[in-house]
């Protein structure tokens, strides 16, 4: 006979919601999230303490949205929606964070209140929608373009700055950090490229001491007996080994019959380093950057020759010079 049991598709202990109940479940979920970060909301919003579970990671104090939302475990499927609202806002503008998930949250606030009406939900949907659309005519029409006056452009940017940094940490200091950043933004000349911003970090001092350099600043300390200061400087990128000396002859497995044997091989190693910041010099460049290592011979070779040599560059800070630059990093 064939059993007539219904078959479960379900893991061992997982739950079941439908209707009125999956529906409560997803309103009361999606509030709780709002609810939770609503205080920290505009200038007079709240911090919230962070205590992760991992002891090494310690306690964090922050109002932003997204750090906190991603800081809390979420079960609930609208709650996680509204917590991945939250980050494409993070990604996508950087700012807004709070304010999208506050938003969101009191539209399903007043949902609820309809569906409890008995509107159906393509019906409150379609509202939404044309709620949208009638936002952006309005904001499109209330917009002003200053753009072909620089000085009420450049008071534009720093009302926004200072708008955005009022809810931060930085709102005793927001007029000289509005400045910095409106400064910073101004000098891409319309490039929306914001890698070529960077922002060095150093442990000590206050937050007045933060300033914009005028130039690039590459945290690297130069070569020994190497020029400290050039002008009108021509400068190599460079990602290429610099490290063949006697250090790597002797990690490596070598048969001779004698010491002088030794020798040789190390000053045939010297030779070949040699010929090689030979063609780098012949570029005639008078700064050399390296994102590898320079050993004391080729250190010394540049020395000699009166460039400036880098080593060991990071990563984004060589790509960003090379940005700033216009020029590529040579391999």
């Amino acid at each position: 006979m064939v059993s007539l049991q219904p078959v479960s598709i379900f893991r061992p202990g997982a739950e079941e919601e439908k209707g009125e109940t999956a529906r409560l479940s997803a309103f009361v979920g999606a509030i709780a999230i709002g609810d939770l970060i609503k205080s920290t909301l505009g200038p007079k919003g709240m911090d919230k303490i962070l205590q992760s579970m991992d002891p090494h990671k310690g306690i964090q104090v922050t109002n932003d949205g997204a750090t906190i939302l991603k800081a809390i475990g979420v079960d609930n499927p609208a709650a996680k929606v509204l917590v991945d609202i939250s980050k494409v806002q993070d990604d996508e503008v950087g700012d807004g964070t709070t304010s999208v998930t506050v938003l969101a949250c009191e539209l399903l606030r007043e949902a609820e209140l309809l569906i409890g009406q008995k509107l159906h939900p393509q019906t409150i949907i379609a509202g939404w929608r044309r709620s949208s659309d009638e936002a952006v005519r309005a904001l499109t029409a209330a917009a002003v373009d200053n753009s072909s006056n620089p000085e009420k452009f450049r008071e534009d940017l720093m009302n926004i700055a200072r708008t955005t940094l009022s809810s931060k940490i930085l709102t005793q200091q927001k007029d000289q950090f509005s400045k910095l950043a409106v400064d910073a933004v101004m000098r891409l000349k319309g490039s929306c490229n914001l890698e070529a911003i960077q922002i060095i970090k150093k442990l000590g001092g206050r937050l007045s001491d933060s300033y914009l350099d005028e130039g690039f600043l590459l945290d690297k300390k130069v070569g020994v007996n190497q020029p400290k200061r050039i002008e009108k400087a021509r400068i190599l990128i460079a990602n290429t080994a610099m490290d063949a000396d006697k250090i790597k002859v002797f990690g490596s497995r070598v048969k001779v019959d004698s010491v002088a044997k030794v020798a040789e091989l190390e000053l045939a190693e010297k030779e070949k380093m040699k010929e090689k910041v030979n063609k780098i010099l012949k570029h005639n460049c008078t700064v050399f950057i390296n994102r590898q290592l320079i050993y004391n011979y080729p250190e010394q070779l540049f020395a000699d020759a009166g460039v400036m040599a880098i080593e060991h560059a990071d990563f984004e800070g060589v790509e960003r010079l090379a940005l700033v630059t216009g020029e590529k990093i040579r391999q």
